[in-house]
């Protein structure tokens, strides 16, 4: 098959053939049909997340965000048929531990992702293990290129979301209008959040109030944390940081009204390396609240396919492009460059 390969941190991806992947007993081959190229493997191809166990043996396939057609299945596969359209969250499960037995599938003791822990899906098969616990049919009404949009950057924004807790009318404050943050606050004006999106860039601002943003503050030229203030007469109810830069950590901490809720989504770049600074003594005197969140358990899915089946969701309105396998290294030259709107999805592999 035709595929795309880290090779070296930092080099352009190798493209061209490899063997075929073949399925173990619970494994299913699924033939690509469009997959996302996210910041994550952004990450994975610069050598970020070593702190995180996230430093992928190379030469590796990067690609988590995907959609497709069920080409084979291993002999002990008992839920999957090849034909079946289907998509997986980017973190595949064990499917036997308490956090996959208790419906939190994202926070397996286990966890593997594809493009860090085994081949992903910039190739034209990908092979899912476990299928029978972590692939998730898609609806007639789902195409293939949503599929790939809510992957990982879409389906972490619907979850953090959820970890916000926002109410209708509440305010809720985005950090970072990437895919994560317009996913982010496409879901929260969806939920009836009167949602702020926070960037330095313009031209993702702008996308933003497309995607339901009320307001906007460019960061390079405003006082977040006083304009957060003043928009919100006191604050906002929650945050969600997207990025993982210290600035913009504190930035949304110190932006909440007493009682507040962070929600940290953002992983940090080797400049943080994993550690970042905390207003604590803010959260105390107020107390806030600060929660993680990491993707999207898979028993939110359905949920999930069906606000998009019925049209209240649309991820496919933040898919800027879509691409050629031979341009993915492009792409991450952009992503270095933050010259990258929306996602980009690959389509064609040959």
């Amino acid at each position: 098959m035709r595929a795309a390969q880290i090779i070296e941190n930092r080099k352009p991806l190798r493209i061209g053939n490899v063997p075929d992947p073949t399925p173990g007993p619970h494994d299913v081959i699924i033939k690509i049909e469009a997959s996302g190229v996210c910041r994550s493997d952004w990450h994975a191809w610069m050598g970020d997340w070593a702190w995180l166990g996230l430093a992928p043996e190379l030469p590796i396939i990067p690609g988590h965000e995907m959609g497709g057609v069920v080409e084979v299945v291993g002999n002990e596969v008992k839920n999957f048929r090849p034909g079946d359209r289907v998509t997986t969250p980017f973190h595949e499960g064990c499917s036997h531990c308490l956090n996959c037995l208790s419906g939190h599938s994202n926070r397996c003791d286990n966890l593997q992702i594809f493009g860090f822990g085994y081949d992903g899906a910039y190739a034209e098969y990908v092979k899912v293990p476990n299928g029978d616990f972590n692939l998730v049919k898609l609806p007639d009404e789902v195409d293939f290129v949503t599929a790939a949009a809510i992957g990982c950057r879409y389906m972490t924004g619907y979850h953090g979301v959820a970890r916000a807790n926002v109410k209708p009318g509440n305010w809720l404050v985005v950090h970072g209008a990437g895919g994560v943050g317009l996913s982010s606050i496409q879901v929260g004006n969806a939920v009836g959040a009167q949602v702020i999106a926070v960037d330095v860039d313009d031209a993702k601002l702008e996308m933003a109030i497309k995607e339901g943003a009320v307001a906007t503050i460019n960061g390079s030229n405003e006082n977040v944390i006083e304009a957060v203030k003043e928009i919100t007469k006191g604050g906002a109810h929650a945050s969600i940081e997207a990025l993982g830069i210290q600035e913009t950590i504190l930035n949304s901490v110190l932006s909440l009204r007493k009682g507040g809720r962070h929600v940290q989504i953002g992983l940090t770049t080797h400049n943080e390396s994993g550690v970042a600074g905390i207003p604590i003594d803010a959260v105390t005197a107020q107390e806030l609240e600060i929660v993680g969140s990491l993707g999207n358990p898979k028993t939110e899915y359905d949920g999930l396919l069906s606000l998009i089946a019925q049209g209240k969701l649309n991820p496919r309105s933040l898919v800027s492009r879509e691409i050629a396998l031979d341009d993915v290294n492009d792409v991450l030259n952009d992503m270095t460059n933050f010259k990258t709107y929306g996602f980009n999805v690959i389509t064609s592999f040959k």
